[in-house]
């Protein structure tokens, strides 16, 4: 505990942006669609005059996407659907006694809402990583929002748009921020009363601090993935690693956003330091130096000198990485030691960027140290496992003074006597 307490962290407070995103979820659980339109415009300075992203636009995205982005969105979408079909949870049937079992059914939840970013960057990728769990899933019904681009005559980036082309997605809301999270969990209607958005069972989806906001203030009327945060990338590293190497897995996660968190966890001081020299080249040379730089500088960045690896490995557990390379001799046995992270890439040739497009693994991922309590984004997040219990009277009555005891002690006789009643006669 004391460890984490002093690892480098982001100033991300999800409870203060709760004050900013109250009265906008409040706004569109009153008035529906016109509240989204009058927020679209004062917040991304869209004038819009539907939320719907018609059919036709899907189509024309698809039509006119890049053959080579195209290529790497269908090679991302098969390998994702590889691992996640994978994960699908089988039911199960224990005989607790002779006629008495109890069954456990995966069921799918009915209706998902799914948030895709649309500010700094467009993340069709993100689209691939909520969607195709979801149908891996066997969720019936499948939405997205992503933010109304103004260069886009307020729909959604064509790119997002041909994404969801791909996966069979036709139900697309240009709406972005907390709006967008409110119109999922309580459902909008029109001026006249048409439904025009169902509301849904879960949301998921990373975004900023007023989605992770939104998400915290719907919690309960919906079900959520998680409070999503800045990215994170953290790497431990002993003299081995390719400073090289190093220094571009950290830039990649900081040209994110100014707030990204990028550590080095390591007890070589000449690798922090050839990693420091490598850095000043490669920010230099990167097209979003200016964002990369602020990231770097930022309290939530650092490099941390440790004993050994024994001693990185606990400060890396303590840190709980969304993101989490391991660039050491014997990286696999390294890994294997990790107890938190969101996710772990192991070895020189599993950078974060592998995991962010095509590596098959979710890129939804716990930040902030939640992923010492939290996995990412999985074919579970859309399941709910019901227990089924299927006694015969046989089996009933003989546990029957078990029942009648334990209901007695804890003063609650109705309980035993619901089961007596069935022998009364």
């Amino acid at each position: 505990m004391a460890l984490r307490s002093v690892v480098p962290r982001a100033d991300v407070d999800v409870a203060a942006a709760l004050a900013s995103v109250a009265p906008i979820c409040e706004d569109v659980r009153a008035r529906g669609v016109p509240a989204l339109l009058e927020l679209t415009e004062r917040f991304d300075g869209v004038h819009v005059t539907d939320v719907r992203v018609p059919a036709q636009a899907l189509t024309d995205a698809l039509a006119g996407l890049d053959p080579q982005v195209r290529a790497g969105l269908e090679e991302s979408i098969r390998r994702a659907r590889l691992v996640h079909d994978d994960q699908r949870r089988t039911a199960s049937t224990t005989e607790v006694v002779p006629g008495g079992t109890v069954a456990e059914r995966w069921v799918p939840v009915g209706r998902v809402g799914l948030y895709v970013p649309g500010g700094r960057a467009v993340y069709p990728s993100s689209v691939v990583m909520n969607v195709v769990p979801a149908q891996a899933a066997g969720v019936a019904s499948i939405a997205v929002t992503s933010p109304a681009q103004k260069e886009f005559g307020g729909s959604v980036h064509p790119t997002i748009l041909a994404a969801c082309a791909l996966l069979g997605v036709e139900e697309v809301y240009a709406v972005g921020g907390a709006q967008a999270v409110a119109m999922f969990a309580y459902g909008a209607r029109d001026a006249d009363g048409t439904v025009v958005v169902r509301p849904v069972d879960v949301v998921t989806g990373p975004g900023n601090i007023y989605v992770a906001s939104a998400k915290r203030y719907v919690q309960g009327v919906v079900g959520i993935d998680s409070e999503a945060g800045p990215t994170e990338i953290a790497v431990l590293a002993d003299a081995s690693a390719d400073p090289v190497h190093v220094a571009a897995d950290l830039v990649s996660q900081a040209e994110h956003d100014p707030m990204a968190a990028a550590v080095l966890v390591t007890d070589s001081p000449g690798l922090a330091d050839a990693v420091d020299a490598a850095l000043v080249q490669r920010v230099a040379a990167t097209k979003h130096a200016g964002r990369v730089e602020e990231a770097l500088r930022g309290r939530q960045s650092a490099t941390v000198l440790v004993d050994d690896v024994e001693a990185g490995l606990a400060v890396v557990d303590a840190y709980a990485a969304e993101h989490l390379e391991i660039q050491t001799v014997d990286a696999r046995a390294v890994a294997a030691r990790v107890r938190n992270a969101g996710a772990v890439f192991v070895g020189a040739h599993s950078p974060v960027s592998l995991g962010d497009y095509c590596a098959g693994s979710n890129h939804v991922l716990p930040t902030g140290g939640t992923a010492a309590h939290s996995g990412g984004l999985s074919v579970q997040t859309f399941l709910r496992g019901i227990h089924v219990v299927d006694y015969d009277e046989r089996a009933l009555r003989e546990v029957a003074p078990h029942v009648v005891a334990l209901a007695q002690s804890e003063d609650l006789p109705a309980h035993g006597e619901a089961v007596t009643a069935r022998f009364a006669r």
